[in-house]
């Protein structure tokens, strides 16, 4: 569905003359060495947007400390990034800035935290702004920041109570006037928001926080001084601190919606906490499955309103004495029982922050299964973007489980895939054709390609923040001839593929080109696959970063397979594995990490696979490569470096590793050449 309404308790002011002035302008791409960089972009049109001119409310819109509300960037040029260096330098600048965030932008090294300066606003460009792997540090006497509209997630280190990754997504230690609003913040090493060092005038407004054990803390210090604003934010699936609250002068809590679902893997401890001598006053939130929603210390007030608890347990508490938020700031109460269904809804990164026409040019699409949206099949979505189209289009997609199969035609460029749920798990494509199963005219059977759950064929698709399964059952079908089940087929160059979880079993990912003399590049980012043989294969050039390949037992409870299957052209680049992880609940050495697939007996092929600086667990066996129907894997392309965990073992005939020089010439940029990946 697409976004209408309009988040409340929002305070406008009219557009100041110097961003007026701005709208004279056209944009203006800079190139390389020039004002803005070879991916930044100034845009004088983004300045006219209604969000330009979004103010903070709560505690941060007081005036106080010298600072009159906060309103971020406004006044300063608008530039959209696409880039670490690009994010860094703008929010880092001494001079203000308006920062749109156009792409995901990962963190390096991981638990990076860029050292925002004060007069910036940092938004995210509808739903496409990402940080991932780390996130943003406001120092002493940083002030007037907006971080607004962005995906910040995934820097979690894989230690539940990590006491030594303090990779939070937001720390602030002695700033003050800042707005964090309609962001999503999860699975991070640590904190997802840390307010301490007598940071004030703080205002934390309709985000999504989830998948994480140390929600949002606040304080940490003797002083009785932070005056902070927390409403309407959906907090789920956290253990602790949901808020704490230590030593806050003034806490006001309101609209806020906190979750805890039985059967996951996340439990909460407790909800709302008010400790030592902080005054909170807590008004007409919900509380649904909390254990100890609501305690606070003897030393501590906490006044409750109009709250809703449903199905929780343990201490919840109350006493002291509160004070009158409104002797400071202006706010309308949505009734208790609104408060689930609405953030929901409103909740999270919009598609309307952070755009402009001029910013973005991409048509969006919306698909919803219930009728709600414009179409209820994600194939009647892509049947509806014109033929040859030379712009983006967008096709968001919500929560849900789409049964169905669908085909993106080479005739069709430009589109994306966009899942709007809080996890990629909460959309999913799903269908269980295998290369055996008859097609239903008689016309014989699917074949491995034709049996794709989605099939892209057109250059400069991507997707992300969904779930792409063929879940063909091979247990119930051993009379078919053909077991092969393809959960994603590319058959197209400059894929993107994003924040996505593939499954399958045999075949499940297969990565082409639309011929054998046509380039087919793909960059898989952040994404897990699963399967159990040839699980990766094709002939496309192709790079899987940052992700996660998960091995599983085969349909009988054996553990037995082969993560790649390269058919690569001769004078091509294969498969690049890097920065990421391999491992799964199979038996310790059954796993290849691939073989040569010399399609239809072609011995002009060269396969190949590196995998390089990457996590191999004990499944992985000690004589990764192996042969193919009849081709030796010795005479292909097949090598690791710099590879960690049980499963990496010494160089040895049977185990090439590449020596420094070797992977110098087998980086990212040396498979994806002039392409450069950026989420659109």
């Amino acid at each position: 569905m697409s976004d209408t309404r309009k988040p409340r308790h929002r305070r406008r002011r009219t557009t100041l003359t110097a961003v007026a002035a701005l709208t004279a302008g056209t944009l203006a791409y800079g190139t390389d060495g020039g004002l803005f960089g070879a991916d930044a972009q100034s845009s004088a049109a983004a300045a006219t947007a209604a969000w330009a001119s979004d103010t903070a409310d709560g505690f941060a819109s007081v005036n106080s400390l010298g600072q009159n509300g906060t309103y971020g960037g406004r006044g300063g040029q608008t530039v959209t990034v696409r880039t670490l260096a690009d994010l860094e330098k703008y929010a880092t600048a001494s001079e203000p800035y308006v920062i749109v965030v156009a792409g995901t932008i990962n963190m390096d090294p991981v638990g990076k935290e860029i050292k925002v300066a004060s007069d910036k606003t940092i938004i995210g460009s509808g739903t496409s702004g990402h940080i991932v792997g780390g996130g943003f540090f406001l120092g002493q006497g940083v002030h007037n920041v907006i971080i607004r509209n962005l995906t910040i997630r995934d820097s979690y280190q894989g230690i539940w109570n990590d006491k030594d990754h303090d990779y939070d997504a937001v720390q602030m230690d002695g700033a003050h006037h800042v707005w964090i609003d309609h962001n999503d913040l999860r699975h991070m090493a640590d904190g997802l928001i840390d307010v301490r060092k007598d940071s004030t005038n703080v205002t934390v407004s309709w985000n999504r926080m989830s998948n994480n054990n140390k929600t949002f803390g606040i304080g940490w210090t003797e002083n009785v001084l932070t005056d902070i604003t927390i409403h309407h934010n959906w907090i789920r699936e956290t253990e602790q601190r949901n808020p704490s609250t230590d030593n806050c002068a003034h806490a006001h809590l309101y609209n806020n919606y906190l979750e805890d679902t039985a059967g996951t893997d996340i439990t909460s401890s407790y909800g709302n906490y008010s400790r030592g001598r902080t005054s909170m006053l807590l008004e007409n939130s919900y509380f649904q499955g909390f254990r100890n929603p609501v305690i606070k210390d003897s030393t501590a007030s906490l006044v409750q309103r109009g709250n809703v608890f449903s199905g929780t347990s343990g201490r919840n508490e109350s006493g002291g004495r509160a004070f009158d938020p409104k002797t400071y700031y202006a706010y309308t109460l949505d009734q208790a029982s609104e408060v689930p269904s609405l953030l929901k809804s409103q909740a999270g990164p919009r598609s309307t922050l952070g755009t402009t026409a001029a910013l973005s040019a991409a048509a969006t699409l919306t698909v919803a299964k219930n009728g709600s949206a414009q179409f209820s099949t994600i194939q009647a979505a892509v049947n509806a973007v014109p033929a040859n189209n030379t712009t983006r289009t967008v096709i968001s997609i919500a929560p849900g489980t789409y049964r169905e199969t669908v085909k993106v035609p080479s005739n069709k460029p430009h589109i994306t895939f966009q899942g709007t749920g809080a996890s990629r798990k909460d959309t999913e494509i799903v269908y269980n054709n295998a290369a055996g199963t008859p097609k239903p005219d008689g016309s014989g059977t699917y074949g491995t390609s034709g049996s794709a759950t989605v099939a892209v064929e057109a250059d400069g698709f991507q997707a992300r923040n969904l779930t792409i399964t063929n879940d063909f059952d091979e247990a119930a079908n051993q009379s078919l001839s053909g077991h092969q089940a393809v959960a994603l087929r590319t058959a197209a160059d400059k894929v993107f593929l994003d924040s996505l979880i593939i499954n399958g079993d045999q075949d499940t990912l297969l990565l082409d080109t639309a011929a054998k003399d046509k380039p087919g590049r793909v960059y898989v980012t952040n994404s897990y696959v699963t399967g159990n043989v040839d699980f990766v294969f094709g002939r496309a050039t192709a790079v899987i970063d940052r992700s996660v390949l998960t091995l599983k037992k085969r349909w009988n409870g054996t553990s037995a397979g082969y993560l790649t299957a390269p058919s690569t052209a001769a004078n091509r680049k294969g498969f690049l594995i890097t920065r990421s992880a391999v491992n799964g609940d199979v038996s310790a050495a059954s796993f290849y990490l691939g073989r040569p697939w010399h399609a239809g007996g072609d011995a002009t092929l060269d396969p190949q696979t590196t995998v390089r600086d990457t996590t191999l667990s004990a499944a992985v066996k000690s004589t990764p490569w192996t042969d193919m129907s009849g081709f030796s894997w010795k005479d292909d392309r097949f090598a690791e470096y710099n590879n960690t965990g049980p499963g990496a073992g010494p160089a040895s005939p049977d185990r090439p590793i590449l020596t420094p020089t070797q992977a110098a010439d087998q980086e990212i940029t040396d498979w994806l050449s002039d392409w450069t990946p950026t989420a659109s």
